[in-house]
């Protein structure tokens, strides 16, 4: 009897951790094109939350979350390539589960239908409670595990009620979740979650993998406890502060970007005295001082693990530019 009960703990352990995700929004907007993903989940691990986020390039996006299985996400893939519709997909998912375990699984899925965009979401029996999933024309937000349904409901009516960009709707979303045990195991924490994305592709995007997209921000928890969510509001704000190099009459271009070996930096009408280096969570990882000011400069990437950073510019204190750079 022991025995069992200890075998019973561990298995329910094991499949806490992979109630993957915890909460997501999927997003499209039939006026600019775009497509969006963002969620966030009690997995400290630079997967942890990134993991379920699939984006179609030029058609729509897809969840497959609690207990993530990576065989339904590529079948899903594959059925919103081939055509189906976010309903028909999910339709196919319920009849065609791998591991026969539907009633476990979460999905939400969007698509931007030649500008009539169509949204579909699916909720197990057997997710862990709360569980919870709405829908709109142009979105589909789900979760489980949650510590109450107001985490979705909440995300919902901070999506519908913010304006701007499509960016600007999903992180309002994910702030409307941000509390305490949002992901219920993360309760004892203090905070919303372990880790969190936010991913927005743009019509002109052609690659949809991690890091190529033209928002693409993930965060996770590392040495010390900190709130994912307002990282990622961190990493966005600089986004929204770095969008615009041209300040006056001073131009600068920063590249090739994306990188994998060398990034060219050059000025117009200004010297470049200083340069920094932050990663995507705001970390100085390089800071230098350029001892003969030039109008160009040429900096080795190479080493650098793959995604995000931040490069700026000054001449003397003032800041010249800041640029969002990706290596790949």
């Amino acid at each position: 009897m022991k025995l069992k009960l200890t075998t019973l703990l561990i298995l329910f352990i094991i499949l806490s951790n992979y109630a993957q995700h915890t909460f997501s929004i999927v997003a499209v907007d039939p006026a600019t094109g775009e497509i969006g993903s963002a969620g966030a989940t009690c997995i400290a691990d630079e997967h942890g939350a990134l993991d379920i986020s699939d984006i179609v390039l030029g058609v729509g996006a897809i969840h497959t979350q609690s207990y993530w299985d990576p065989t339904n996400q590529v079948n899903a893939h594959n059925r919103m390539v081939a055509g189906d519709s976010p309903q028909e997909i999910i339709d196919w998912l319920i009849a065609n589960d791998n591991g026969n375990n539907i009633e476990f699984r979460q999905y939400g899925v969007v698509d931007l239908n030649n500008g009539n965009p169509r949204s579909a979401g699916y909720t197990g029996d057997q997710n862990y409670d709360e569980k919870i999933n709405v829908n709109g024309p142009t979105y589909a937000i789900q979760g489980n595990i949650l510590i109450s349904q107001d985490v979705v409901t909440d995300m919902e009516t901070a999506f519908t009620n913010t304006s701007g960009s499509l960016a600007n709707r999903l992180m309002a979303a994910m702030q409307a979740a941000k509390r305490p045990g949002a992901d219920s195991r993360c309760l004892n924490l203090g905070v919303s979650s372990e880790s969190a994305f936010l991913r927005v592709a743009s019509p002109t995007d052609t690659d949809a993998s991690y890091g190529n997209l033209s928002l693409d921000l993930n965060v996770w928890v590392t040495s010390t406890t900190f709130e994912p969510i307002d990282a990622l509001q961190d990493a966005y704000n600089d986004v929204l502060s770095t969008s615009n190099n041209e300040l006056g009459n001073i131009k600068v271009d920063f590249y090739p970007n994306p990188t994998d070996d060398s990034l060219i930096i050059r000025t117009k009408n200004t010297m470049i005295t200083s340069y920094e280096i932050l990663n995507q969570l705001g970390k100085v990882i390089a800071k230098q001082q350029v001892y003969l000011p030039k109008n160009h400069l040429y900096l080795g990437v190479k080493g650098y693990e793959k995604g995000i950073y931040f490069v700026t510019v000054y001449n003397d204190k003032n800041k010249i530019a800041t640029s969002k750079i990706i290596v790949k």
